[in-house]
């Protein structure tokens, strides 16, 4: 979930395609393991923002840019497990996820200023 929503985000607010999303994405993990994940645990909470229905919602988002993805690209296998992951998951309309809700960073319409 957290790759699919980088990659919609990417894409409709910095221009990236899915490509670039995908070959950034090991940079982006190693970046969290070296400077989140060693202080959470002195952190005074902590959460999980994943909607159950979020996936879902980005569906229509994301197959457009994963189909794209050439297949000489490195990560073609990827964008297509991330097809057929896809593929399972009815589409929800985005017009139901409320104006302030974090998915809304990624799919834009937010009432929030980033």
């Amino acid at each position: 979930s957290r790759k699919i929503r980088r990659m919609v985000r990417d894409h409709n607010f910095r221009g990236h395609s899915a490509e670039q999303t995908l070959m950034m994405w090991n940079s982006v993990r190693a970046g969290e393991d070296s400077n989140i994940f060693p202080y959470q645990e002195n952190s005074d909470f902590m959460f999980n923002s994943i909607l159950t229905y979020e996936l879902a919602v980005l569906k229509k988002y994301a197959m457009p840019l994963l189909q794209s993805v050439n297949n000489y690209c490195p990560k073609y296998l990827e964008a297509q497990r991330l097809i057929r992951l896809l593929d399972h998951l009815y589409n929800i309309q985005d017009d139901v996820v409320p104006s302030n809700s974090i998915l809304r960073e990624f799919i834009g319409g937010s009432v929030f200023n980033y």
